[in-house]
């Protein structure tokens, strides 16, 4: 049962906590905010620009986007037409850990634009897995379109890691986050 409703679970964090949809939806967006705020990615009177895509991530990003509007002084554009300060891009916890582990394997050294903090581009999904967006999406309403399952050795690796180690893929996120100091 959600801790706090007393009704039936959606989601169940690493800490065995659950949550029902509505805490769930409200979690989500209260991280959102969160992160925008930890990280200083967006000033007051800012554009964002996003671009208008059909898959599950960037539908989220779009209605986060939205939400965020609607509590802040920000203007957003639909890309690429229009000009913008800021450049909100769809990355999440996984797959910022892929493109992370890919560049250790392949013995390249981690370039400063995948951080989070690089100029002109934010991520506002950053620190959430792909599980907890399409959890989201679904719980939303929100329309898109499956994508190809185009796994790589790396995220099935993540994936299998992540099956006895439930928190791997934000340890890693924690581990890039302390590279950047």
């Amino acid at each position: 049962m959600c801790k706090i409703c007393e009704t039936k679970p959606v989601y169940e964090f690493t800490n065995g906590r659950k949550v029902c949809g509505i805490c769930f939806v409200r979690w989500f967006q209260k991280k959102v905010l969160y992160t925008i705020k930890r990280f200083s990615l967006v000033k007051k009177g800012e554009i964002i620009g996003y671009s208008k895509k059909q898959g599950f991530r960037d539908v989220v990003l779009e209605d986060i986007l939205t939400y965020y509007h609607t509590r802040a002084p920000v203007s957003l554009v639909k890309l690429p037409n229009k000009k913008a300060d800021k450049i909100a891009v769809s990355s999440t916890t996984d797959s910022e850990a892929i493109v992370f582990i890919s560049g250790l394997l392949k013995d390249k050294l981690v370039k400063k634009e995948r951080f989070p903090l690089y100029k002109d581009t934010i991520k506002p999904l950053y620190l959430f897995t792909d599980q907890e967006v399409l959890i989201y999406a679904g719980l939303r309403k929100l329309k898109f379109k499956q994508e190809k399952n185009t796994r790589s050795h790396v995220s099935e690796l993540l994936n299998n890691l992540e099956l006895k180690h439930l928190e791997i893929k934000h340890a890693i996120i924690s581990g890039i986050l302390q590279l950047k100091d």
